[in-house]
């Protein structure tokens, strides 16, 4: 399990994939460090992380899954029980809040690269 803060590659994330899942990377982006935490066998394992080694706060956290063979545009998935957070509006394992999906897109397009 590793913090992303400056970039890794598609191709990285595939082999990450390989050895964990078969087809995907776990990550826990937070949106507000524009960081992610990756390879975790569990999205709570990473957010863990996040809290205790970058300081990260609960409200700026959230789960994803990356398809590194999926085409751009379905690559995201945006499925998480760390994303069940009724506290902070929102109630299903979705990243319900469209401001907060972009975000996440735009986080994702600076750290990985081609």
């Amino acid at each position: 399990m590793g913090i992303i803060k400056d970039t890794i590659s598609k191709k990285e994330l595939k082999r990450i994939a390989e050895n964990q899942f078969g087809d995907l990377v776990k990550a826990v982006i937070d949106v507000k460090q524009e960081i992610m935490a990756i390879a975790g066998e569990l999205h709570a394992d990473e957010e863990v992380k996040l809290i205790e080694d970058e300081d990260s706060s609960r409200e700026d956290i959230w789960g994803i899954n990356l398809y590194p063979e999926k085409p751009k545009q379905e690559w995201i998935e945006f499925d998480s029980i760390i994303n069940i957070k009724p506290s902070y509006n929102n109630r299903s394992r979705s990243v319900e809040d469209p401001e907060i999906r972009s975000k996440i897109k735009s986080i994702i397009k600076n750290l990985v690269t081609e």
